[in-house]
């Protein structure tokens, strides 16, 4: 293949590129816009000024642009977070804040998260992307902790339930953020942050290397005890 011949194939690929994503962008305003359930795949298709056969040549159906948006963020949480990790070599350090990365991600992509949030339920299709999404984000926390396991810096314990309770605490903390607007989104990252904290420290095994012990007021010092 000579210089040109490559040129031209390097814009075609570009050009197929653009139009990819902007069926994705145009999906996932409607997404958030009407719910999933009410997005036929011919409004998806009227948004973006394409034609329908053009749409079909990167998609089947509105199940596989939710699962490719999906794809994509999963993408972002972990590229950021390992963009995090070649900063910070402390692993209980690493342990807590990769949770503020990985939530300030949700914080960034309020559509999406959304999405995340309302989508289970809508069908079988939608309930296998999202249990696949869950998935890696539970396979990704396991891998960190066998990691600080196998460095000798994490006690022993058994890692999936606390695999899937940290996916259980982000979940519903972004439920109540994003749906219930119960907390705002400064709120829903401290509240994670501040529960992995407490996790951390029933994690490592030294944990006092990692707390100080809290003095005492004068006041709470001179204060009755109530038994």
């Amino acid at each position: 293949m000579n210089l040109q011949s490559a040129k031209r194939l390097n814009h075609t690929q570009d050009k197929m590129l653009e139009k990819r994503k902007r069926f994705m962008e145009c999906a996932l305003d409607l997404f958030a816009e009407r719910g999933y359930a009410h997005t036929p795949v011919r409004a998806i298709i009227e948004k973006s000024g394409l034609g329908t056969g053009t749409f079909y040549k990167y998609f089947s159906n509105k199940e596989d642009v939710l699962r490719a948006l999906l794809e994509e963020f999963l993408y972002q949480i972990i590229s950021s977070v390992k963009n995090y990790y070649a900063q910070e070599r402390d692993l209980y350090t690493r342990f807590i804040e990769t949770k503020r990365v990985t939530m300030e991600v949700f914080a960034q992509n309020e559509k999406l998260s959304e999405i995340y949030c309302r989508a289970a339920g809508t069908s079988e299709v939608i309930d296998r992307c999202l249990k696949d999404f869950d998935d890696k984000l539970i396979a990704f926390s396991t891998r960190n902790i066998e990691y600080g396991i196998r460095q000798g810096i994490f006690r022993e314990l058994p890692v999936a339930p606390i695999a899937h309770a940290i996916l259980a605490i982000e979940k519903y903390l972004l439920y109540k953020w994003i749906i219930l607007k119960a907390i705002s989104r400064e709120e829903m990252i401290e509240m994670v942050v501040s529960f992995h904290e407490s996790l951390a420290l029933g994690l490592v095994k030294n944990a006092e290397k990692y707390t100080r012990p809290k003095r005492a007021s004068a006041s709470e010092k001179a204060a009755e005890s109530p038994f």
